[in-house]
């Protein structure tokens, strides 16, 4: 019998500490976790949705097509009670414009949402629900400051083509542009712009992105100007332009942390310093959001078009605009198991999805814990990701006047589209499931 019991222990630790199935240019995702995520995962659930790279993904319906892009205005004046938590949200567009991951709070002094970065986080991303093929977007926003530390305004898709603005904390009186083709790194595409004080001062940055040219401007401005026939290589033949449908982004997030690549710290101004004085005052690093402004201008020649709703691949010949159709589809899951190719699936995934373990946001008063919950301070809410707690200080208003947040507990948000609280479920069912059998050979 005890020799029983140590063997199921055995297996109960090996099914616990299961690696998790990566993908990447040489191995797709298999056909029981299809979605590969751009954070190199294979899974299933919100691993489908915008997030799902489809180049490396099971097959070419394994990932959901893409909402269409609308115009739009956001002014994120109160706005935290209308966000979705990135990690739960299943693809229901009519539920929300944006999502989180992180930390996000509503500033009511100047309008503003706040994206922030307590110490030794990962940061913060808001994220639209729709996707952009060509238009303007533009955000009306405050960068963060010091050295380590970097605020995002991006255009990201699923094959990893990118056009960013960028601003390291270390040089408040300079934005920078750079633009990527299919997660190519080539660090000759970057351009700056001078511009007066990111930090204190609201900007608003504008990238106009049409099929054959991207223009970035701050505050009317143009600043820069690129072409598509300026990326033609003429040794493979092809226009390195970015040219698929992207989601808007924005963020907060540490690119000198230690972890980070030699090289990436050294863009970034070097080490980011967890004890400077927002990390006292206001609590965390932050940036402010006032508005952001879409217009869409979908392509009109070239494409298939069999609908208004959605963006799909429909070729996985070269991934370029020409195999992107604009169609009538499904673009949610029904569950954290759905994949693009059966949405609906009520089986059990053996390893990874993206599943969420509902908590309640249970708090008492001055705290306040998992996605969605909220508490009032100083006038604003706020609402933070599964993956920290924290409590309230209540105080007086500070020089900044910005919402102050005391760190008392810290598990580290990865930023991985896996959830926290599903990793956390896994441990404790694992660990739950070893100690009982080391029980029953004791006893």
């Amino acid at each position: 019998m005890k020799t029983y019991f140590l063997v199921s222990a055995l297996l109960a630790l090996v099914s616990f500490v299961r690696a998790e199935i990566y993908c990447n240019e040489t191995q797709a995702c298999p056909e029981e976790l299809p979605c590969c995520s751009l954070t190199g995962i294979c899974g299933s659930g919100t691993f489908c949705l915008g997030s799902c790279n489809p180049k490396y993904s099971f097959g070419l319906d394994s990932c959901l097509p893409v909402p269409i892009c609308k115009d739009m205005t956001t002014d994120f004046k109160s706005y935290t009670s209308k966000l979705l938590n990135t990690y739960t949200y299943l693809g229901n567009v009519s539920s929300a414009d944006w999502t989180y991951s992180g930390y996000a709070m509503d500033y009511d002094d100047d309008g503003s949402l706040i994206l922030a970065m307590p110490k030794n986080t990962t940061g913060s991303v808001l994220s639209s629900t729709r996707y952009m093929w060509y238009g303007k977007v533009s955000a009306r926003l405050k960068t963060s400051h010091l050295a380590g530390v970097i605020t995002s305004f991006i255009l990201y898709s699923q094959v990893q083509d990118e056009i960013d603005f960028e601003w390291v904390g270390a040089d408040i009186n300079m934005t920078q542009t750079n633009f990527y083709w299919q997660g190519e790194l080539n660090y000759t595409n970057s351009g700056n712009i001078s511009t007066l004080d990111t930090y204190d001062n609201y900007h608003t940055y504008e990238m106009d992105w049409q099929e054959d040219y991207v223009k970035w401007s701050v505050d009317g401005v143009v600043g820069r100007v690129l072409y598509k026939n300026q990326t033609y290589n003429a040794t493979s033949g092809e226009y390195k332009f970015p040219q698929t449908p992207s989601r808007i982004q924005l963020s907060i997030w540490p690119g000198g942390a230690a972890s980070s690549p030699e090289g990436t710290r050294a863009w970034a101004g070097g080490l980011i310093n967890w004890d400077a004085p927002d990390l006292e005052d206001p609590g965390y690093y932050y940036m402010s959001l006032q508005q952001i402004n879409i217009t869409c201008n979908d392509p009109t020649e070239g494409i298939v078009r069999n609908g208004t709703q959605a963006y799909k691949y429909l070729s996985t010949d070269s991934f370029y605009h020409k195999d992107i159709g604009i169609v009538d589809a499904n673009v949610l899951v029904g569950n954290f198991n759905g994949t693009g190719e059966d949405p609906q699936t009520s089986t059990t995934r053996s390893s990874t999805s993206s599943s969420s373990s509902s908590s309640s946001s249970s708090s008492s008063k001055g705290s306040a814990s998992g996605s969605g919950s909220s508490t009032q301070l100083m006038g604003s809410s706020v609402i933070f990701n599964n993956s920290t707690t924290f409590t309230t200080e209540s105080r007086s208003q500070s020089s900044t006047s910005i919402p102050a947040v005391q760190s008392t507990a810290f598990i580290q948000n990865t930023g991985s589209p896996v959830s926290s609280d599903n990793n956390a479920f896994k441990l404790q069912a694992g660990l739950s499931s070893i100690l009982i059998c080391i029980l029953g050979y004791l006893l």
